[in-house]
């Protein structure tokens, strides 16, 4: 799911996604491991507190962007995030 990958592009842990999208830390976890696919209220919350951190969620159809994934919308001050040769499993919780 890309839920984990959004995750880590904003650069937030579990327990802030947790408390951004209002759900448990245990609730964010199974979306990122795929056992929460039978709740979408869970995901919706969860993709609407990452939109508002600046991920862009690109669906399936769109032929022009190569499929489905994530990105981050372009930002506009000095703050660059977490730089992709610093992603590690340090900062992935």
């Amino acid at each position: 799911m890309q839920i984990r990958g959004a995750r880590a592009m904003t650069g937030m842990s579990i327990d802030e996604l947790a408390a951004a999208s209002g759900l448990t830390p245990e609730a964010v976890e199974a979306l990122e491991d795929g056992d929460g696919m039978g709740e979408p209220g869970a995901f919706l919350a969860a993709k609407h507190a990452l939109e508002a951190a600046g991920v862009i969620f690109i669906a399936s159809g769109n032929q022009d962007e190569g499929g489905p994934g994530v990105r981050l919308r372009a930002r506009t001050s000095n703050d660059d995030g977490i730089r992709p040769e610093n992603l590690n499993a340090a900062n992935d919780d």
